[in-house]
């Protein structure tokens, strides 16, 4: 028999766990509940590791969701260095890797991901950083003295804001990617290419169309060579490639699985016990009428607390429309919807390659806005997408200011 049973159980304490704890008391205040994370650190606020705790405008006791009084306050039980390793969906139980088992009425699974490595040589050799975590944060900022030198693998959010933080604290650093100009996936190629011309008048090597083949690491130094025949020397070595979404439990389960773990548009998985939201949640994006999964902080928060909600019987369909946001220098954005460099894009631009509107496209529909250091005009940016309707260019100019 189970040691405890709960009302809910949430697996992850991430973002979306804790929103999701949120979200369950809303609603229902009596129901036990209990949070459940692999890491040691109470839920935070994932962006701040690469942007504002390196440029002094957070300190870390601010990036938590809530302290600990917030949880015992409202009966949330909280487990942390704790990893779930078994799911039984016949028997509503989960068990830990000491052997501990819990029941559940409810289960949300917000495992959200984990890094994506490099099959290389050296590819796990010690002292690099797959950068992802508040203790990656808590080690490369120790280590982050100026005058240091860094190599950073990958052009793409985390790659490019790494890369930026490093270099404002007085870090030398190179940065190695295969795709032609940073942050492709979802910058025009004419801003990408104006953001990388930045990145190098800062001083920062970029090793654009390339890729690393292997890691040395000798005597406190790391050693990256590229496929194109570079070699760089280095202090720190920190790489940023993405993510894979944590679906193994799902998988045990028996869930539907596609990119990500199949949820309805109430956030239930093929089991309608058990829910998934945030980084691992493949989900109906209704404004956009396709399934999608995503990973950015504005989606985990309010995913998380959604499915709460509905775990505690709201049972309201996920219609919002998650936004993201980045700063890379002076050049800060807010971006909404299908925001893919594959689309066609019109900028309308007050300053350019600066502060304007980017407008994506697909067959004369708006699907996607990035507000290019404009500030206040995501509701606008929303309310565009969701009418869904043809537009002409020519008409998208001065809309959005």
């Amino acid at each position: 028999m189970p040691e405890q049973s709960y009302t809910y159980i949430i697996v992850g304490a991430g973002l979306a766990g804790g929103s999701a704890a949120e979200g369950i008391r809303e609603l229902d205040t009596k129901g036990s509940i209990l949070l459940i994370g692999s890491e040691k650190h109470l839920p935070y606020d994932r962006p701040d590791l690469s942007k504002k705790l390196w440029f002094g405008k957070k300190k870390l006791e601010q990036i938590f969701l809530h302290d600990q009084k917030f949880y015992d306050e409202n009966c949330i039980q909280v487990r942390l260095g704790s990893r779930i390793k078994e799911l039984n969906a016949g028997e509503k139980t989960v068990k830990d890797e000491n052997g501990n088992r819990y029941q559940y009425q409810k289960l949300l699974l917000a495992t959200g991901g984990i890094p994506r490595t490099l099959p290389i040589p050296g590819g796990n050799v010690e002292g690099l950083c797959y950068y992802r975590y508040l203790d990656d944060y808590l080690r490369i900022r120790k280590e982050a003295k100026e005058g240091k030198s860094a190599v950073v693998i990958g052009g793409g959010f985390i790659g490019s804001e790494i890369a930026a933080a490093l270099n404002i604290n007085q870090v030398k650093v190179t940065i190695v990617f295969p795709e032609p100009y940073l942050v492709q996936r979802v910058f025009p190629d004419y801003l990408g290419k104006a953001i990388q011309q930045h990145y190098v008048e800062r001083g920062i090597t970029v090793l654009s169309e390339d890729k690393p083949s292997s890691f040395i690491k000798c005597g406190g130094k790391f050693t990256t060579r590229t496929s194109n025949g570079k070699q760089v020397e280095s202090d720190l070595l920190i790489v940023g490639i993405g993510i894979m979404p944590v679906i193994d439990l799902a998988q045990q389960a028996g869930l539907k699985i596609g990119n990500g773990i199949v949820v309805n548009e109430y956030l239930q998985t093929s089991d309608p016990k058990i829910y998934a939201a945030g980084d691992n949640a493949f989900f109906p994006y209704q404004a956009l009428g396709q399934n999608m999964r995503i990973e950015h902080w504005d989606n985990a928060v309010n995913q998380g607390k959604w499915a709460g909600r509905n775990m505690a019987g709201a049972n309201w369909p996920f219609t919002y429309l998650p936004y993201f946001y980045s700063d890379l220098f002076e050049f800060g954005y807010e971006a909404v919807g299908e925001v893919d460099s594959r689309l066609e894009t019109f900028a309308d631009w007050q300053k350019e390659n600066d502060t304007g509107v980017i407008y994506y496209l697909k067959q004369g529909k708006v699907r996607g806005v990035m507000l290019c250091n404009l500030w206040g005009k995501l509701e606008a940016a929303r309310e565009l997408i969701k009418k869904g309707e043809r537009v002409k260019q020519e008409n998208l100019a001065g809309l959005i200011r």
